[in-house]
Order: C-alpha cells, then sequence, then structure tokens
C-alpha cells in the first residue's frame, strides 16, 4: 500500500514516475488508514545511497498490509560523505537521536563498503551497535542485509565472517527451507537472489548459534536466516532489493577500475546473470577496451545500453513477497500509535506472547 512522501525525498518522485502509489502527507492526513514507520539505517557509499533509498522504500511500498508507509532514512555521522553525498542527508535524514526518540515500527539496515578484515575495527562499529542495542529492545524487527547481517552476528553472536575463495558475485537459485514460517508463506519454494560479496557466514555457523535458515542456496550459501526467537532480527546475505542492473553497474564501475589501472585484472562478469547475446557484446568490449589502452588512443564507451534492455529480473516478485510478509507481521503485532508501538497486553520482547516460536519448531 502507499507510501507517504512526508520529506519530499527524490525517492518518491523516482518511484511515482515506475507508478508507484505515492501520497502527499495533506492527502495522507484525510485517510482513515494505519500508519506504519520504518527506519532505513543507510550505510551505503555515495555512488550508492539514492539508489539504495529507492530499492528498500519500492519493497516496502510494494508490500501487503492495508497500510501508509512513513519511512525514516538515517545514517553514521562516522561514515565520511562527499559534499553532494552530505548535502543530501542533511536536507532529508534525520538524526539517530530524532528517531529514537520518536520510535518505530520497524528498521532496515544496509550494507557498507569496509576496508578492514575486522569488521570491529570500522569507524562505523561502535554507532552501529548502538542502533543495534536500542532496536533490539525497541523496535519489533529489524532486518539487516549484506554487511550489516555480518556485523550484527558478529557482535551479538560472535560470529566472525570469513572470506570467499573469489567474490560471489552473480544471480544464483535457492530454496525455502522453513515453509511454515510467515515470512516464506505462499512464496515461491525455488527462486533466484542477487549476491555481490567476498564473505560469508556458513549454514553451519547459524545453526551452531540456534538462529533458522529459511532460505538456502547450494551454490551460494544461506541467504535468509532468523534469530532464534523467531523474528525479531532478520538476516540476509544476498540483496533481493537490488534493481535490475545493479549487478550491471557494479561491473561497470569494476570496467571501469580496470580501465584506470585501480584494480589490475578484468573482473569477470556476474553468474547466471546475463544471456549468450550479452555476454558477447561486453567480450567484444573487453577486446576493444585492451586494444585502446596498449594503442593509448581514447577508451571506447561501456556498452550499457546495449546490454540492458535484455536483462531478465528473476527475483523481485519474490522479495516482494518476503518484504510484504515481514510488514504483514509487524502489522499484526504494533499497535497504531507510533510511541506506544504494540499491541495492549502483550510484551514485544518476548517471542512466546508473539507466537513466534511455532514458526521456528
Amino acid at each position: 500500500m502507499p507510501l507517504v512522501s512526508h520529506n519530499g525525498m527524490p525517492a518518491f518522485r523516482s518511484l511515482q514516475s515506475e507508478g508507484k502509489i505515492v501520497l502527499e502527507p495533506d492527502r495522507a492526513q484525510h485517510q482513515d488508514i494505519r500508519e506504519l514507520h520504518i527506519g532505513l539505517l543507510n550505510m551505503m557509499p555515495d555512488a550508492a545511497i539514492k539508489a539504495t533509498e529507492r530499492q528498500f522504500f519500492r519493497l516496502v511500498g510494494d508490500s501487503n498490509p492495508i497500510a501508509q508507509f512513513y519511512m525514516h532514512p538515517f545514517t553514521l555521522k562516522e561514515l565520511q560523505r562527499g559534499p553532494e553525498t552530505q548535502a543530501h542527508l542533511d536536507q532529508y535524514y534525520e538524526s539517530f537521536e530524532q528517531i529514537r526518540a520518536d520510535g518505530l515500527d520497524a528498521l532496515i539496515i544496509t550494507g557498507a563498503n569496509v576496508t578492514h578484515t575486522d569488521l570491529s575495527r570500522e569507524p562505523f562499529w561502535e554507532p552501529l551497535i548502538e542502533v543495534i542495542d536500542w532496536a533490539l529492545e525497541n523496535v519489533t524487527s529489524t532486518l539487516c542485509s549484506c554487511l550489516a547481517t555480518h556485523a550484527v552476528l558478529h557482535f551479538r553472536y560472535n560470529l566472525k565472517r570469513y572470506p570467499l575463495p573469489a567474490k560471489r558475485w552473480g544471480v544464483f537459485k535457492h530454496q525455502v527451507k522453513n515453509k511454515k514460517h510467515p515470512l516464506v508463506s505462499d512464496v515461491n519454494t525455488c527462486f533466484d537472489v542477487p549476491h555481490s560479496r567476498f564473505n560469508e557466514i556458513s549454514r553451519e555457523q547459524l545453526e551452531g548459534a540456534g538462529l533458522h535458515i529459511l532460505v538456502d542456496s547450494e551454490e551460494a550459501g544461506p541467504n535468509l536466516a532468523v534469530s532464534e526467537d523467531g523474528m525479531r532480527v532478520v538476516f540476509l546475505q544476498g540483496h533481493p532489493e537490488y534493481d535490475t542492473i545493479s549487478l550491471l553497474k557494479e561491473y561497470k564501475r569494476e570496467v571501469i577500475n580496470y580501465a584506470m589501472g585501480v584494480r589490475n585484472d578484468y573482473p569477470p562478469l556476474p553468474s547466471n546473470y546475463l544471456q549468450q547475446q550479452e555476454q558477447e557484446i561486453l567480450d567484444d568490449y573487453r577486446l576493444q577496451l585492451d586494444a585502446a589502452i596498449t594503442a593509448g588512443t581514447p577508451l571506447p564507451e561501456f556498452p550499457e545500453s546495449l546490454v540492458t534492455h535484455y536483462i531478465d529480473n528473476t527475483w523481485r516478485d519474490t522479495a516482494r513477497a518476503v518484504v510484504g510478509n515481514w510488514m504483514g507481521t509487524i502489522y499484526q503485532v504494533t499497535h497504531s500509535s507510533r510511541k506506544g508501538l504494540f499491541m495492549e497486553g502483550i510484551n514485544p520482547l518476548d517471542p512466546l506472547e508473539l507466537g513466534w516460536q511455532n514458526v521456528v519448531k
């Protein structure tokens, strides 16, 4: 149901251009519909920060409950930003202090770029712990994406990610492992998920910590898991929020890095992502690029427009369904008041009262 453009972010106009329903605040205030307030802790680098807003806003806006969704983006001041991105944050983002004072029904935490093997050495480590500790005591459910999953598993469960032999990059088949859990109720039992990461938490680590794997892949490893109580924390290792061309954009960035000498090797194509025709176009471009570098002539333009039209999106419908189930569960157990977030008569911190213990057995 509808997003509410309560802060005028450009992401709302972008989603309207896609045909999504976005309500202006005046209209939203005159409708007798429940509100849900969703936080987005956006830790992505400058180049991806606006796309990440749009991707997660879209998934929430496409979910099923009859509610008006107010999105509350915020970030961590310890993450360095360029002038343009900082201006965007200053205009549209809220502070964590404001978020904490007003409360949330649910929280999404994105991935981030890192520079250390040990996540505890990252500048965002302590501030992120503060957000997570607050959320676990005050927010019905928190969804962690990619790097955020690894960080939370590190400091809450002492599960340290390990490096993969090569970057896990592409679109991979996954299977539902617990069909009774409400997050995967009535979704396809086999579906695709994009991945883009150098590290992993294994199924053995997750199960050893008492966590529950809901979606797994023989090739790509576990993708979707939940905390031992059933849904207080939702862990994702993949990127179901990705746009159709997100992996192509990443590939283009790495090709440019190669052309500029930032990386020594030519990047491989993302696995299971492109058809034969698109692969041939990009292989031909590689030959042209190497020839231009050798000859010292102007570099050819990356053939993005020739490839984009033919890429299939094989993951978005299931991503919508999973996020819709997540929002539906939160809708059922939260109160209509933003500051009185939880239904009277139940303790939101007790999974037994919410009935979540029944879905992980």
